[in-house]
């Protein structure tokens, strides 16, 4: 292993067109840490946004690869085991050819799926799985009602009804195919005004799309329901204080990611990868995860499987 290594940076904050390949201090793993070969990345659209105070930052926050060292004071972790993270938004992120994060973060990756595939999972599976299940407290056989079937939205859907929630789903018209193929019993028109004219009460809303939809959420959820989102912060509900609302941020978490992975390799969640990139194609893959065109994750291929 080289003391230096091929990463992305990011110089200008926010401007894709500032973002370049260089070779960088390798990272060293700290006490608690491990040292990652990355095999594939996956990128967000707002995250160039993200590392205000830090440039240069190298972008990516999910990735899937290869443990190559241990840091001290590691727990479990064993060399050449192949793992799956979301990382800190703290510190440089995954689009490199290494990467060190503390242990606790990572999980073994899903058998069942390539790395690539793999590395679409964390950020919108943990946005789904702490929204539902940390902040909504979706138990079983409750109803819930997922606003948008995007990225979040698609693993929301496919959780909630893992875990044995009725699952409600707001999208466009042209997608209701989509929410019903993954395991959405109704499914309304995202354009309508009363989404609760259309269905019965819910326990849980939990919106991915923030706007009207969010604004309304009241109007559809049972005596004592909960609304959360993971778009923005809930409007006040004055005429509903028996509402429980709230907005959160994802957090990394080894295990909840356990979680997502037994699933996964019983067939749900599945990942989308629309598109995926070399590395040193960064910037096009940029461009792509920010065209209305794209659908499901853009993965950067950083090194073999």
């Amino acid at each position: 292993m080289s003391d230096t290594m091929r990463a992305v940076r990011l110089h200008v904050l926010g401007d894709a067109d500032a973002l370049g390949i260089e070779h960088v201090q390798t990272p060293e793993p700290g006490r608690g840490e491990l040292l990652v070969r990355v095999v594939a990345a996956a990128i967000t659209r707002e995250e160039l946004e993200w590392p205000e105070g830090r440039l240069p930052a190298i972008p990516s926050y999910e990735f899937s690869g290869v443990v190559v060292a241990l840091g001290p004071e590691t727990a479990g972790g064993t060399v050449g085991a192949e793992v799956y993270a979301l990382s800190s938004f703290e510190r440089d992120g995954a689009a490199a050819e290494y990467i060190a994060l503390p242990e606790a973060f990572a999980a073994p990756k899903p058998r069942a799926l390539s790395h690539v595939e793999t590395a679409a999972l964390p950020l919108a599976a943990l946005s789904a799985w702490q929204g539902l299940f940390e902040h909504g407290s979706l138990r079983e056989g409750e109803r819930v009602l997922i606003h948008g079937v995007g990225g979040v939205g698609a693993f929301a859907v496919q959780l909630a009804r893992a875990r044995g929630a009725y699952v409600i789903a707001t999208t466009s018209v042209d997608k209701a195919g989509i929410a019903r193929e993954l395991g959405a019993e109704e499914v309304v028109d995202s354009a309508s005004d009363a989404v609760g004219d259309q269905t019965e009460p819910v326990d849980l809303v939990f919106d991915t799309a923030g706007g009207a939809r969010l604004a309304r959420a009241s109007e559809v959820v049972k005596t004592g329901g909960r609304v959360v989102s993971v778009a923005t912060e809930p409007p006040p509900y004055p005429n509903r204080p028996d509402v429980d609302s709230r907005f959160f941020l994802v957090g990394p978490s080894r295990e909840q990611l356990v979680e997502i992975a037994n699933l996964a390799d019983e067939g749900t969640p599945r990942p989308v990868v629309d598109e995926v990139f070399p590395l040193a194609e960064v910037r096009r893959a940029f461009e792509r995860v920010s065209s209305r065109a794209h659908r499901g994750k853009v993965v950067l291929r950083v090194g073999g499987d």
